[in-house]
């Protein structure tokens, strides 16, 4: 395995009044991972809920949705958003939400490491999760001084993002330790291999594998389509209201 180290921003973090008001999507998924904190989220199909600190969203945007995400609770939310692109032919599905609440994610917890399962398997757990793209989605907690190797399939992307811990070593023993906030970008390989080198502190990382989908991607604001043209085409749905966007017309979030 080789690995490109990265800065990076920390975790999402919102406090009211800010947040995501109405806003439309299509083409892709959103996987939002709360980690302290509750958000509230509706949509213009009537679907309304809060997700709080563990809790997990996974919304395929498919041909379009419109929602919110607004602050549930005082203070400053913090989380981690996904976005997963969709293949051609899955692009203009029906919109869909698959949730799972704190207590109902799978883990597993062996030799000082503990894994949430959010999507794919580890350690001989698997997440209910069903993904139109393949993808692993794993939250790992080392205690200080244990280990893991976690297999990758060939072929695919995958990076890990540290949240806790000034101590991760990845990929290598003679690796630079690497501190939260960075991300880690893998090589192409069969697997991750990582260790807490800390005598006190615990290490805490995400690490998020996909199968490439080796199409073009056009991207503008909250649409990812394959071209050029079919963003254009989302625009005008959008604007007028149709092919996915009807109920955009006479809608607005409660928030």
């Amino acid at each position: 395995m080789k690995a490109l180290v990265l800065s990076s921003e920390e975790a999402s973090a919102v406090t009211a009044p800010a947040g995501f008001p109405d806003h439309p999507h299509r083409g892709f998924e959103t996987v939002t991972y709360m980690l302290q904190g509750a958000m509230t989220h509706e949509d213009f199909q009537g679907h309304k809920g809060t997700i709080g600190a563990g809790d997990l969203q996974w919304m395929t945007a498919g041909k379009g949705i419109v929602h919110s995400e607004m602050p549930a609770s005082h203070g400053t939310q913090h989380g981690l958003q996904l976005w997963i692109n969709l293949s051609s032919k899955h692009k203009m599905i029906e919109p869909r939400y698959q949730e799972v609440h704190n207590n109902d994610v799978v883990e597993a917890k062996k030799d000082g490491v503990k894994v949430r399962v959010i999507a794919g398997e580890a350690m001989g757990a698997r997440s209910p999760i069903y993904t139109k793209t393949l993808t692993m989605y794993l939250d790992f907690t080392l205690d200080p001084g244990s280990h893991i190797e976690q297999s990758i399939p060939m072929g695919w992307n995958a990076f890990v993002y540290v949240l806790e811990g000034e101590d991760g070593v990845f990929g290598s023993m003679k690796s630079m330790p690497i501190a939260s906030h960075h991300i880690v970008l893998l090589g192409n390989g069969d697997g991750l291999e990582a260790w807490n080198k800390s005598s006190s502190e615990v290490l805490r990382f995400i690490l998020v594998g996909g199968e490439p989908l080796n199409e073009s991607v056009v991207q503008m604001g909250p649409f990812v389509m394959n071209t050029e043209e079919e963003i254009d085409q989302t625009i005008e749905d959008f604007e007028n209201c149709t092919n996915g966007f009807e109920r955009a017309k006479h809608w607005s979030s409660q928030a």
